[in-house]
C-alpha cells in the first residue's frame, strides 16, 4: 500500500522534474549577421519572463503541497488520485510556458491564444488543487479535522485563488500583459503567504 512518505517523495521528483523542464527552452542565442550578442540576449525575454514566471508559480505549488499534507496521517484512494490529477497539471506547466515564449514578442492572437493557453492550465491547477485539499482534510485521513476558522481561511485562500486565474485567463483575450501579471501578483501572494506560515508553524512547534 502507497503510504504518505511514498507520496510525497513522488510528488517531490514531479515536481523537480517540472521545475528543470523549463531551463530546457533557454537556449544559447545565435546572433544574426551584425547583431551583438548582448542584443539576441535581450531578444530572448519572454523566454526569461516564462521561466521565472512559471518556477515561482510550481514553487509556490510545491510549498502549498507540502503545508496541506503535513497534517495527513495516512492517504487512501481518493486522495492519491487526487494528487495524481494535481501532477497532471503541474508537470503540463512547461509547455504552454515555451508557448508563451515562442508567440508573446510578437503580440495580436497568437500571443492572446497562448496566455490564454498557460492561464488554463493554471486554472486547471488550481482547481485540481482545491479538490486535493478537501480531499484530505477528510476524517479518516487526518487525526485531527480543521477548526471552522481554519476551513474557513482555506476556502478564502483557494476561492482567491480560483477567482484570479479564471480573471486572468479571460484577461488573456484583453490584454496578455495583465493576465501574466496577475498570475505573477498571485504566486507573489502565496510565496509570502506560505512562508509566513511556515516560519509561523516554526516557531510554534519550538516552542512546544
Amino acid at each position: 500500500m502507497l503510504t504518505k512518505n511514498r507520496l510525497e517523495a513522488f510528488s517531490d521528483g514531479v515536481f523537480a522534474i517540472a521545475i528543470t523542464l523549463l531551463v530546457i527552452e533557454i537556449r544559447p542565442p545565435t546572433p544574426a549577421e551584425g547583431e551583438s550578442l548582448a542584443r539576441a540576449l535581450w531578444e530572448q525575454w519572454p523566454h526569461y519572463l516564462g521561466y521565472f514566471l512559471s518556477f515561482l508559480v510550481l514553487g509556490v505549488m510545491w510549498l502549498n503541497h507540502h503545508r496541506i499534507f503535513e497534517p495527513a496521517q495516512r492517504v487512501d484512494g481518493i486522495v492519491l488520485v487526487l494528487n495524481l490529477n494535481l501532477l497532471l497539471w503541474a508537470v503540463l506547466i512547461p509547455f504552454p510556458t515555451a508557448v508563451v515564449a515562442d508567440f508573446l514578442r510578437e503580440g495580436g492572437d497568437d500571443a492572446e491564444t497562448a496566455v490564454a493557453l498557460y492561464g488554463g492550465v493554471i486554472l486547471l491547477a488550481a482547481i485540481a488543487f482545491t479538490a486535493l485539499f478537501a480531499g484530505i482534510t477528510r476524517e479518516g485521513i487526518v487525526d485531527q479535522l480543521p477548526t471552522p476558522q481554519q476551513v474557513r481561511a482555506a476556502r478564502l485562500r483557494f476561492g482567491l485563488g480560483v477567482g484570479v486565474y479564471t480573471v486572468a485567463f479571460v484577461l488573456s483575450w484583453l490584454s496578455p500583459a495583465l493576465a501574466l501579471a496577475a498570475h505573477g501578483a498571485m504566486a507573489a501572494y502565496y510565496l509570502t503567504e506560505q512562508s509566513s506560515r511556515l516560519n509561523a508553524d516554526e516557531v510554534k512547534r519550538s516552542r512546544e
